[in-house]
Parts: structure tokens; sequence; C-alpha cells
């Protein structure tokens, strides 16, 4: 039987990929219209032109000699430090790379799980169909299924909402993780900003800005990612993303102010950075075949994300 895992990013993807390896069938479901989780770029029309800019993870680490392999195998290259690593011609493309060969059903939005005896079913609708707290649609939702284990990766609190009806005590367990959530700023320019490639500020609202086109392999249109820090971003969660943009625009230390961009966009993510994790690599509940892997597993890193879905994936096989 087939182990569906819900969530594309690096725990998903580093977990399929060792299970598929030891001939166990897989088969994802993510809500994005590819894989990548928050290893996300994002496209800006400027004048005709795409370009793409990395609006979630900016960087890698390497500390796990595995983790370091795959890197050098899928290009990554050194950037801005030769203790920091980023794919290339974007962040996507390691998550791409990994999904190849995947059964992935994109932009599927799982709303629910039902244990049968044959088991486990999951319910899905289309994932541009959901807004995040309203009530799910009111459409008959596509089933799947059986399938002989389900894996999460999501978010601790989106994966918490799911397991809740099905597995109480799992989704109890997640209730310990402490997200960061983040603003972040994209803008694409005429001319180069007077400003170095990275910007790491002590304080005030920006907690990294970087030029993306700095970057290996990117674009060489003038661009820039600017991500506000967690606490700037907590106190601002719910504004709206026109006054966001504006603030984060003008907190740029830029000599002679930032200029209007050619192109520009906000993105929140709720869930950013993991402060608070469970400190264990993985969970498995054999008697149910539920599990649990992501970053939140382990520490904020998509390193971890990445060990946390193999070490899931072992544990299963086991």
């Amino acid at each position: 039987m087939t182990i569906a895992i819900i969530g594309a990013g690096l725990a998903g993807l580093s977990c399929a990929r060792a299970l598929l390896a030891a001939g166990r069938a897989v088969r994802l479901y993510d809500k994005g219209r590819a894989a990548g989780g928050r290893m996300a770029t994002k496209r800006l029309d400027v004048a005709g032109e795409t370009i793409r800019i990395d609006h979630g993870a900016q960087y890698l680490t390497a500390r796990n000699p595995d983790f370091a392999a795959l890197l050098a195998t899928t290009g990554a290259q050194s950037w801005p430090d030769a203790q920091r690593f980023v794919p290339v011609p974007a962040m996507t493309a390691l998550p791409r790379a990994l999904a190849e060969g995947l059964e992935l059903s994109a932009g599927r939005h799982v709303a629910g799980l039902e244990a049968t005896q044959g088991g486990w079913l999951l319910h899905h609708l289309p994932a541009d169909m959901v807004r995040p707290g309203k009530p799910l649609p009111a459409m008959e939702p596509d089933v799947d299924g059986p399938f002989e284990a389900v894996v999460v990766t999501a978010p601790a609190p989106q994966a918490a909402e799911l397991l809740a009806p099905v597995a109480p005590g799992l989704a109890e367990l997640l209730a310990d993780v402490v997200y960061a959530p983040c603003w972040t700023w994209l803008a694409a320019f005429a001319a180069p900003l007077d400003l170095p490639d990275v910007l790491r500020p002590e304080s005030g609202p920006i907690g990294w800005a970087a030029r993306n086109n700095a970057k290996p392999g990117r674009d060489a249109m003038e661009a820039w990612v600017v991500q506000a820090s967690p606490e700037w971003s907590r106190a601002h969660l719910e504004d709206d993303a026109h006054s966001i943009g504006a603030a984060l625009r003008a907190a740029l230390p830029a000599p002679a102010g930032v200029p209007e961009p050619l192109a520009q966009a906000t993105h929140r993510w709720r869930y950013s950075l993991v402060e608070q994790a469970l400190d264990r690599p993985c969970v498995w509940d054999r008697g149910r075949g539920l599990g649990l892997a992501g970053d939140f597993c382990l520490a904020g890193r998509a390193e971890a994300a990445w060990i946390s879905g193999r070490a899931l994936a072992e544990a299963i096989l086991s």
C-alpha cells in the first residue's frame, strides 16, 4: 500500500525519497503549486520581463555531511560566506530536484483524515478554494486511499488541526511548538541601491535584507528581499500588506533613500522560524500509522527539516 505524505517541503521530500529508495510507494500532497514549502521563490513581472526573487529561506547550512553531499550533487553554491549555501538558479531548485520522479498532488488542501479498517483515507480540496481562518467551502472533497500510513510535515499548528479529530495525543504534543512569523517585502529597481549585499540590523523593523541578484545564478536585475524581524512581524502581523511594504522600504538605510520600485510584492509567513522545537528527530505512532516530521521536531533550519524527514522514513522502515 502507498504511504501518503502531507507537505512537499524538505521534510516531506526527504522522507519520500528515503521510502522510495527502500521500495515503498509514496504520494505527496501540497497546497502549493509545486514542491518547496518555505524554500520559496516568487516571480515579479517587470516591464514584460519576469524575474525570480527568493522570498522564503534565504540560504542553507550544511552541518550534516549527508546534507552537504546533497547540496554538492545538486549544484548549490556558497553565499554569502563559506558556511552558507544557495541552490542555483533559485532556492526552489533543491526541492524540485528532490521531487523529480515522485507522485505529487500539488494545489491540494488536505481537509481531513479518516481511519478505516483498510487504512487511512485523505479528504482534500483545491487549495485556492480554502482561506485561512475561514470555514471550508461547501463542496464535496475528493477522497484518496486507503493508505498504509500518513506522514504530516505541515507547520505544527496546521498539523495539529488536521490530527486533532483522529489523534488528539499527537495534536497536543504539537502545542509545545512555537514559531516566529515573518513579513517579507520584495522589490525590483531600475538601478543598484547604495547598500551592501546583505544587511542584518541589530534593531528596527528589518531582521534580514539582501540583494537577490548578488546570489550565484540569479537574474541580473537589481532586486531586494527584505524580511522583518520576528518581534516586528509579531507586532504588525495583522497589518495590511501595503503598510508593511511601505514600512520596510522606509527602514532600508540607503543614504539617498529608496526609489520607487519597478515592481514589488509583500508576503506574510505566519509560521516562519521555529523558536521552540520538540527536541526529537521525528514522531512515529506505529500503532496508528501516523508520523510527524519537520523543522519543528529539531530546530529552525531547512537542514533540520531534511534530517527529520529522513529520520521518520528510517523509523517507518525499521
